[in-house]
């Protein structure tokens, strides 16, 4: 057996019976001779981190736009911390870990500049509407290696597109996934906004850290503990009680921190450069070039300005919007 078998039969030998076997997945898009050494996962997980998408969330926002301290979280530590958690929880509950891998490195890969701001912008004027979650799988599918796409296999598209809302992922590996960004994104959002000077520790509801704990780890290890004891085979899930305390810390992160005026005060001007970006695309469609150009004549205009757009990092929009419509000093 070649590396690549061995590795299949290991998922065999030691995997649960609820897992997704690399060897059981439903292919992809376009066919492709078989590596000799990793299986279809691994091949996905690879192929995910060296693509110019998962370079970019660098500079992609996670809550605070453009903070200046190098502490906040951007797109990409928020999507390293859901890996970590999803392994650990797959690999407790003996679940495919290099699946679970790949759908959580990818699951963010549609995210636009600064953040959810940027999605609602893009969603507000593009025809059809437009999802970070959807526009993650055409990122992989339509967009990446110059148009090419990554070519991936049909379970880790699957978890791409239903990690958020919805329908929930077909496999469980992909419902992990799911779960994981949520223990992620509350808990690491706390830290930040604490760090901000936004909220205090002690403005955190008392009843929720009583039961999920009053530090990070403390309450990250909480969550994933209550996943592991309370899934069951493919069912995925935490019990009544800890989902109810989750809830509660999420509607308190809703109020105090992804609405507050303060944090959010840049947030107002992040529609105008989106829809001044779009409209002078859309009156200069010769300006799109590679992949986008090619979208142009199979979608239209309003898709691949929408797609360029939402390939741009937070700077990389400031600066096209301020080369666009900023006038420039004279040169003598």
């Amino acid at each position: 057996m070649n590396p690549r078998e061995i590795s299949e039969n290991n998922e065999r030998l030691i995997l649960s019976e609820f897992a997704t076997l690399s060897v059981n997945t439903k292919g992809r898009r376009r066919e492709e001779e078989k590596c000799d050494l990793r299986t279809d996962f691994q091949r996905d997980r690879d192929r995910i981190i060296h693509c110019k998408a998962f370079r970019r969330l660098k500079h992609k926002t996670q809550v605070f736009l453009s903070p200046e301290s190098d502490h906040y979280r951007t797109r990409l530590t928020h999507t390293l911390e859901v890996s970590q958690i999803a392994r650990t929880v797959a690999r407790v509950l003996r679940l495919n870990e290099d699946l679970t891998e790949a759908i959580a490195l990818a699951h963010d890969l549609g995210h636009t500049p600064f953040g959810h701001a940027g999605e609602r912008a893009i969603n507000s004027l593009v025809e059809g509407g437009f999802t970070h979650f959807e526009q993650g799988v055409r990122v992989c599918e339509v967009l990446e290696k110059g148009g090419v796409g990554l070519n991936l296999t049909a379970e880790v598209l699957d978890g791409i597109l239903n990690h958020t809302r919805g329908d929930w992922a077909s496999t469980p590996e992909g419902k992990i996934v799911r779960f994981s960004d949520r223990i992620a994104y509350i808990n690491h959002d706390i830290d930040d906004a604490i760090s901000a000077g936004i909220i205090t520790e002690n403005d955190l509801p008392r009843e929720a850290t009583e039961y999920l704990g009053n530090k990070k780890s403390k309450r990250i290890n909480s969550l994933v503990k209550s996943l592991v004891e309370n899934s069951r085979g493919a069912d995925i899930k935490m019990d009544g009680e800890t989902e109810k305390y989750y809830e509660i810390m999420h509607k308190f992160l809703f109020d105090s921190v992804y609405t507050n005026p303060v944090a959010k005060s840049e947030e107002k001007k992040v529609g105008g450069i989106i829809e001044g970006i779009y409209e002078h695309i859309m009156k200069h469609p010769e300006k799109l070039v590679g992949e986008y150009k090619s979208v142009l004549e199979t979608d239209g205009i309003s898709r691949a300005a929408a797609d360029y757009i939402a390939g741009m990092t937070d700077h990389f929009a400031v600066a096209t919007f301020d080369n666009i419509y900023i006038p420039k000093f004279w040169r003598i």
